[in-house]
């Protein structure tokens, strides 16, 4: 039997403000345990939640950034449930009435084609403390400084159809909230994680399976390798007579397996109702007017004017944009250079290989975008060639100054002279009476150990083009 994947995710994103979304506390990542918890997010009796304005203005920025509808009145509610980690004995949340619902975004697959992802909604939401297992000696600790921290929790139609597509739904998302800059994306610290809910039915059925909900998955790989699996357990168990029960999953990175968590509640198992602590949020259209004249150009929209305005292709124009930070430092170097294609070359090649060596993002790259442009405009007048350039890059990474006093200093400045270039063509030819003769006599491909031997000669500071044309005229003559 041929089977149908079926994925939806719900991705929570934590927004990039500076206090909680209920309280005044800071929301900063590495702080000692429960220093950064007030009496709001420990749930002392007495006192009030009082909603975060800028939450809710990242909010509607994700809802027209993915083509959704941004609700004008919407409501928190109590998702009432027991755990150690939840001081109230209950999240706030949005329930019936969301901030953000009904839009969709397009990801482009690895076949080159584009699919269309609905998103259901897109709900603030406090985020629960943590549990502490380590080190405590059979016991288990409570950190409460993630409590009340503000998420967005954006959930897609079961419009996915591989691991492959969902990893690329991910993808698009995390590009989107950093453009946006609604959230720092940094999966390592849980600032973006999603819950995956798979399940598998038969080809051209339209009614879905029985779902699995595999929690906290906070990285690519681990995002595809736990549905994988649990496509393959789902298959396995039904094509072997059993049924698969509804029920929440972790992945087992280690073992590159799920196992099971807890039977999958239902919404009516959280008993939601409206918070009366809270009232209802009401965005009215001058605000959304204004949210939407302060948003940047998207992933998309940038990506489209670097292949018109650069005249890149499609690909290199999707690495470029990968990060506003990426692309903003290719228009800089590109800005002062003749050559597009040559500094989209640099940008994604030399610089790109040297930051993942240094495990650091292109913000702290200590080759600043005007730098390299100044290496790269001596390639464009002759001063250096495009192989002395790779070594005047090291050096500048190396922290040794600009290309031009590295250029200096090293006496790399290239050889255009044609006379001195002559000189030295015809040493080589003298050096090498055998490989002449044979080359003379057909075997063309000696031209290249020639071209070698000159640049050899000149420590690679001869003009390339110039020695390939005095070369030719000389062996030819």
């Amino acid at each position: 039997m041929t089977w149908e994947v079926v994925i939806g995710l719900e991705i929570h994103a934590q927004l990039k403000t500076a206090s909680k979304i209920f309280s005044g506390a800071a929301t900063a990542f590495g702080a000692e345990p429960n220093t950064q918890a007030c009496l709001v997010d420990l749930g002392y009796p007495g006192v009030l939640p009082v909603l975060n304005r800028e939450a809710v203005r990242m909010a509607v920025r994700f809802g027209l950034a993915s083509h959704s509808t941004v609700a004008p009145r919407s409501i928190f509610a109590r998702k009432n449930y027991f755990y150690p980690d939840l001081p109230k004995g209950y999240q706030i949340s949005q329930y019936e009435l969301p901030v953000v619902h009904d839009g969709w975004v397009d990801i482009t697959l690895d076949d080159g084609a584009v699919k269309r992802v609905g998103i259901t909604r897109a709900h603030l939401e406090e985020d629960a403390g943590k549990s502490l297992h380590e080190d405590f000696h059979g016991l288990s600790g409570i950190d409460l400084n993630r409590a009340g921290t503000p998420l967005l929790e954006i959930v897609s139609e079961p419009d996915l159809r591989s691991a492959r597509e969902a990893v690329a739904y991910m993808k698009l998302i995390h590009q989107l909230v950093r453009y946006l800059d609604i959230c720092d994306g940094n999966m390592q610290e849980g600032s973006l994680r999603c819950d995956a809910n798979v399940s598998v039915r038969p080809l051209g059925r339209h009614e879905f399976g029985t779902r699995a909900e595999i929690k906290n998955l906070n990285s690519f790989r681990f995002i595809e390798r736990a549905i994988n699996f649990e496509v393959e357990r789902q298959i396995d168990i039904i094509e072997s007579g059993g049924s698969v029960v509804q029920e929440t999953r972790l992945y087992d990175s280690a073992r590159d397996e799920t196992r099971p968590m807890r039977s999958k509640e239902e919404a009516n198992d959280y008993r939601y109702f409206p918070d009366p602590d809270l009232l209802p949020v009401e965005i009215d259209r001058a605000t959304v007017d204004e949210i939407r004249a302060e948003l940047p150009e998207l992933p998309w929209e940038k990506q489209d004017r670097l292949v018109s305005d650069y005249g890149l292709s499609a690909y290199d124009a999707s690495l470029l944009s990968a990060s506003r930070a990426m692309a903003d430092y290719f228009e800089a170097v590109a800005s002062r250079v003749g050559d597009k294609k040559v500094a989209a070359n640099w940008v994604m090649g030399d610089l790109s290989g040297a930051l993942n060596k240094d495990g650091i993002g292109i913000e702290a790259s200590p080759v600043s975008a005007e730098a390299l442009a100044g290496m790269l405009c001596r390639i464009e007048d002759g001063t250096i060639s495009g192989k002395i350039a790779k070594s005047v890059f090291e050096a500048m990474w190396a922290g040794e100054g600009s290309a031009d006093a590295i250029i200096e200093a090293r006496g790399l400045k290239q050889i255009t002279d044609s006379g001195a270039i002559q000189a030295v063509i015809q040493q080589v030819l003298a050096d090498n009476p055998g490989q002449l003769e044979q080359y003379r006599s057909g075997k063309d491909k000696l031209f290249g150990f020639f071209v070698g031997q000159v640049m050899k000669a000149t420590r690679g500071q001869a003009n390339p083009a110039e020695v390939n044309k005095l070369l030719k005229e000389m062996l030819n003559g």
